[in-house]
């Protein structure tokens, strides 16, 4: 075991270009002072604006235009799935999505707690009633044990849910087998949250591509960006056409304006997908150097008791959105100590996601944990959890800035 971490250690000072003991840290702070260090930020790659000055020279100004179209087709090649539809946000597809499973008022949707609140906003738009399923301790997303728990109850009343809201938190795609399993057993569509998960992948298949429906996020603070949008993907292509109508204001066809049915504007313009078309270019890069920030923490911190890096599950590849740490629960550091350390020094960090059924709006709604008594998994997690500096711009001179702060503050000093 100890030659294994030392063969790692050796491999991670190889692969960082230098050894962690040798840096001047005082030279470090210096430079890194003189600018924030950010969770996650845009990252332009320098392929974008080729893609927007032909928007320009083509006057293709409109949620409209080859961009869109385009985008929207190297998105679904690049997933392996039959098509998609690019839209304002990664909120405007969920929405989408549920509209295409036919959510009534009243309907339920059982929906990962440990979530944006984006995830289930959607749901009480259209009249919905989320019901929120805990998270598993491998992974923090959905409980295949509490997903059961909650079917049992509500099939024990005679009423199944519309569809199950899965979440990929921070790029970890959750156990969609086990997930599968209990929702073709009661026949019940998915429709996966992938706003954090483009480019992971679970057993082959990529993140988005295994339930009914998929979702994309390019808000500012993704893997890729068009400074806000997001994608629908499908291999239904019929229900596609039907999001784009509405998405597009559900204008019949006629000379006039006709519209028959309730519409959204929820189209991705054109500028923006050019923006997309060029971020997709170096999506690649961007995955690699998201797993080698998480990796330098997970080895710079391996020494500390108190702290335990997300689990990665061998099932698939995370994309590495954030690097998310836990502090064993009698630590004496709490999560707030880090925060505030790092925000001292101009470092962005944040607590994981506060869970839905524990939000002041969605306490109304009916929560199902995979624990049999005492705290959540999710409550846990939430209490336990930080998403450290992550941005993809981040030197490592500015990462090992982050990672002395964190140490200096369990007394191991670098």
């Amino acid at each position: 075991m100890e030659s294994r971490k030392s063969e790692k250690r050796y491999l991670m000072e190889r692969s960082l270009g230098l050894k962690i003991h040798d840096i001047d840290f005082e030279d470090v702070k210096q430079v890194a002072n003189k600018k924030k260090i950010f969770l996650a930020s845009p990252h332009m790659g320098g392929h974008e604006m080729r893609f927007i000055e032909e928007a320009f020279d083509t006057n293709w100004i409109a949620p409209l235009g080859p961009n869109v179209e385009n985008f929207e087709k190297e998105v679904a090649d690049y997933v392996g799935i039959d098509g998609a539809v690019a839209l304002s946000s990664g909120t405007a597809a969920i929405h989408m999505a549920l509209k295409l499973i036919g959510i009534e008022p009243g309907d339920l949707i059982f929906c990962s707690s440990l979530t944006f609140a984006a995830t289930c906003n959607p749901i009480v738009y259209e009249g919905g009633k989320p019901v929120f399923i805990d998270s598993e301790p491998q992974n923090m997303n959905m409980s295949p044990k509490a997903l059961e728990k909650a079917f049992k109850y509500y099939q024990g009343k005679g009423q199944l849910p519309k569809a199950v809201l899965v979440v990929h938190l921070y790029g970890q795609v959750a156990d969609m087998d086990a997930i599968e399993e209990i929702c073709n057993k009661y026949q019940v569509p998915i429709i996966e949250d992938a706003a954090e998960a483009l480019g992971a992948t679970y057993k082959g298949r990529y993140a988005g591509t295994m339930g009914d429906y998929g979702i994309f996020s390019f808000n500012g603070n993704k893997i890729i960006t068009t400074s806000g949008g997001g994608m629908l993907v499908s291999r239904n292509k019929e229900a596609l056409k039907k999001a784009l109508f509405w998405s597009t204001q559900s204008r019949d066809k006629a000379r006039h304006y006709e519209h028959s049915e309730l519409g959204f504007n929820y189209r991705m313009s054109n500028v923006l997908a050019g923006i997309g078309r060029g971020q997709l270019l170096v999506l690649k890069e961007r995955l690699e150097k998201k797993k080698k920030i998480f990796e330098t923490y997970q080895w710079a911190l391996a020494g500390i008791e108190d702290i335990e890096m997300a689990k990665i599950c061998d099932y698939g590849e995370s994309n590495y959105w954030l690097s998310t740490m836990f502090l064993k629960q009698d630590s004496t550091i709490k999560v707030i100590d880090i925060i505030e350390a790092l925000e001292k020094e101009n470092i962005e960090a944040r607590p994981i996601w506060k869970p839905m059924h524990k939000q002041p709006f969605f306490e109304e709604y009916r929560f199902f944990s995979h624990n049999e008594v005492g705290i959540s998994v999710s409550e846990e997690a939430f209490e336990r959890g930080i998403c450290l500096p992550s941005d993809t711009k981040m030197t490592i001179e500015e990462q090992i800035r982050v990672i002395s702060i964190i140490r200096n503050l369990f007394a191991y000093g670098m």
